[in-house]
């Protein structure tokens, strides 16, 4: 359990935190696009370019042997911590969106005229394009899964929708707009039971469960570091070993071959298969730092502490007159992300004048602009929490709306 005094040492971790925005203390709470990070992360960064820089897995040199050794120390902490089954399954990438692109290229192959890949409302922008572009190249039908005025997938549609002919599923476990927390292991069996492959978009759920992708069954998930206290440019993509193994790569280039003749490439085992080229070396290492971060406080005491705050802000926020907030609100359902409108007031102008008070939050389409339209808004306004912030940010945020609104309403 954190308690007030525990959450203010890890507040002192942060040194972004300590600064003013137009003489206003820095609110942070946009934790939902990235996290900030604490000095160990910041240090790991430093001590990364102070005593190990070098290219990595091609040199017998001591800093090469040295850099190799952290990277793949790191590959086997981010198997542990999400329960894969072996390190070759942890494939490095630039982030979630790139590992989603990974898949939906090197499945092409298998997708052939009339497939089907399903989908749903709920969706971020990344985990729609690829799709779309796969589905133009073989001529296959894009499904969606519906979801209610709250926000939830209705699953009984997605029975209706999947089929024979469905080849894969792509959902994400947390919604990056609504926070809601998907069915995902009933999507999961209920698409394996099909014969379809699934991928699951783990981008917001990261720093928010606990997770383990043996007892989920997914073919697939994908995440990045930024959200979970690590640096940005660094993702990874998971996958089964055996279905890894069946796939095209992604992208050629050094690292990724045994052999290159004019003839024929013969390509490297797994997990280098798909790690074409130099990888982002200071990431995957200062990501160890991060999950080291995450583990030393406990990812079941962030998940409590974060549900609190979401207890709080949402019976804050109910007490504004005119807030809309959007989708299912059980804090049990769902994680730290809240979006809302004020009635009459653009997200823009809203977000602008937060700004002005040192409140940072996104406002906008938040890549989802599918379900912008569902609620027939051009955006939102979203607040996400992490484990630095504080029930006194959320009154600072309650005292900020209403300035906003004074302000606004009189201009």
């Amino acid at each position: 359990m954190l308690s007030q005094e525990k959450i203010q040492k890890i507040r002192n971790q942060f040194p972004i935190l300590n600064q003013k925005i137009d003489s206003n203390p820095l609110v942070y709470i946009d934790n939902a696009a990235t996290t900030q990070k604490p000095l160990q992360v910041i240090r790991a960064s430093e001590n990364y370019y102070s005593t190990m820089n070098s290219n990595i897995h091609r040199g017998f040199h001591f800093l090469s042997q040295k850099a190799t050794f952290h990277v793949e120390k790191v590959r086997k902490k981010i198997q542990r911590f999400i329960h894969a089954k072996s390190p070759s399954e942890i494939i490095f990438t630039k982030g979630a969106t790139e590992s989603i692109n990974l898949v939906a290229y090197s499945i092409t192959p298998l997708i052939k005229k009339g497939d089907e890949i399903i989908i749903s409302y709920l969706e971020h922008h990344s985990n729609i394009v690829p799709w779309q572009i796969l589905c133009e190249k073989k001529e296959a039908l894009l499904k969606i899964i519906p979801i209610n005025k709250n926000g939830i997938l209705q699953l009984e549609h997605f029975e209706f929708l999947i089929s024979e002919k469905t080849k894969i599923v792509a959902i994400n476990h947390i919604s990056n707009v609504l926070g809601i927390i998907n069915p995902i292991k009933k999507i999961i069996d209920k698409s394996h039971e099909y014969g379809a492959l699934v991928l699951i978009d783990g981008a917001q759920a990261m720093s928010n469960l606990c997770l383990n992708v043996q007892d989920l069954n997914t073919d697939f998930y994908v995440f990045s570091a930024h959200k979970m206290y690590g640096p940005t440019g660094i993702g990874v993509l998971y996958g089964k070993e055996k279905i890894l193994e069946n796939l095209s790569p992604y992208q050629g280039g050094g690292e990724m071959i045994k052999k290159v003749s004019f003839k024929k490439t013969i390509y490297s085992d797994l997990p280098f298969k798909f790690e074409a080229g130099t990888p982002n070396i200071e990431g995957i290492i200062v990501w160890g730092a991060a999950i080291d971060f995450v583990e030393k406080i406990g990812i079941k005491n962030i998940q409590s502490y974060k549900e609190k705050l979401l207890i709080y802000a949402i019976k804050r926020l109910n007490d504004i007159d005119g807030i809309q907030l959007y989708g299912n609100n059980d804090p049990k359902e769902k994680s730290s992300i809240i979006s809302f409108n004020l009635s009459k007031l653009h997200c823009f102008d809203v977000g602008s004048v937060l700004d002005r008070l040192g409140i940072a939050v996104r406002t906008g389409h938040l890549c989802a602009h599918p379900l912008m339209s569902f609620f027939n808004v051009t955006g939102m306004i979203r607040v996400s929490f992490s484990v630095y912030n504080t029930f006194k940010e959320i009154d600072y945020l309650f005292d900020g709306l209403l300035k906003a609104k004074k302000f606004l309403f009189k201009s």
